[in-house]
């Protein structure tokens, strides 16, 4: 049994705390939200997000930062990607030197072009930072729906370490060297789900869906490996894995969001609508800086950014996607004659 915090009670780290605490680890549950902590404490479950399934006993809830990160063998960020730097930046002085700290969370920071794990790098020097990642909706995990995810960690020890914590019968672990691709696969697949839902709003088939998906995983991978991350990654659950259940599923606010701004509403209507952070939005413009800097061409990126932040229609983004010139699907592959 470990001495485990969660850091974010939204959805996501509510059901990482009641895997957690179904594992029989002593699990804290940490939000900075007075209105989630008095529901959690009152209904032991997440009313609005995660209805019906309530917390085991062995999970603590928490407004005490300290506290909750105060003799703890494992911290877990999972916080909103926005939010990150900042609970980052509060829970230092907690902190100790070597604490093992796993980000479940998805974006990059717009402003710096920063990974969540970069983040928690530069705000908690000292800590092991890991990420742990793949197709995961929280309302399929809290409900021990059969999942599977992958950790990545610079040590093979630390690795280790968080794939004994989080395993168990319904929830696979599989471990890897590769952070940065493991980060960049949970991050760029969000953007790729606007443009899916996006389609799905239009009225497309699946036949679209397709087609964004393939192209938009050669776009991940592209960036991803000029960014010093693994094809093998992208090929797995941080990347394929993942975009599939964010492109396809109920529960995905990304495609969602997307769907709502092909049936005409703006991005500001979109979110509200959703109602919980859409993580695409704040990893758009990061990722078309990310493209830019690294030289690497990004169309189906480009385009969403346009429709989120150029008032572009989302017609005329598809047309320009299918009307590009004419080219081979890759490069690399040679004919023998």
């Amino acid at each position: 049994m470990a001495k485990v915090s969660v850091l974010g009670a939204g959805a996501w780290g509510t059901a990482i705390s009641m895997l957690l605490g179904n594992n029989g680890h002593e699990v804290t549950l940490w939000s900075a939200l007075v209105p989630e902590v008095e529901m959690l404490r009152k209904e032991r479950e997440l009313v609005d997000k995660l209805p019906g399934i309530k917390l085991p006993e062995s999970v603590s809830i928490s407004d005490d930062l300290e506290s909750a990160c105060t003799g703890k063998e494992l911290i877990v960020f999972a916080v909103a990607s926005p939010f990150v730097r900042r609970t980052a930046k509060m829970a230092k002085p907690f902190i100790r030197e070597d604490q093992k700290v796993v980000n479940v969370g998805k974006g990059i920071e717009e402003s710096t072009l920063d990974t969540l794990t970069d983040i928690l790098k530069e705000e908690l020097p000292g800590a092991d930072i890991a990420v742990l990642s793949g197709p995961s909706h929280a309302e399929e995990v809290s409900r021990s729906i059969p999942t599977t995810c992958v950790v990545g960690a610079e040590s093979k020890a630390t690795a280790y370490f968080i794939q004994d914590v989080f395993m168990s019968e319904r929830f696979r672990v599989y471990t890897s060297p590769d952070v940065i691709g493991i980060e960049l696969g949970g991050s760029l697949k969000n953007v790729i789900a606007l443009a899916a839902g996006i389609a799905d709003g239009l009225g497309f088939g699946d036949n679209t869906k397709a087609a964004l998906m393939t192209r938009g995983i050669a776009e991940i991978s592209r960036l991803g490996i000029a960014m010093g991350g693994k094809m093998e990654t992208f090929a797995g659950l941080s990347g394929v894995g993942d975009l599939i259940v964010t492109c396809t599923s109920k529960h995905s606010r990304n495609r969602n969001a997307g769907y709502l701004m092909g049936k005409g509403y703006s991005m500001e209507e979109a979110m509200k609508e959703v109602k919980q952070v859409v993580e695409g939005v704040y990893s758009a413009k990061a990722a078309l800086d990310l493209a830019k800097k690294y030289n690497v061409d990004m169309p189906i990126v480009e385009q969403v950014n346009k429709v989120l932040f150029e008032n572009k229609s989302p017609e005329e983004a598809v047309n320009d996607l299918l009307l590009r010139d004419k080219r081979r699907e890759y490069s690399e592959l040679k004919w023998e004659r």
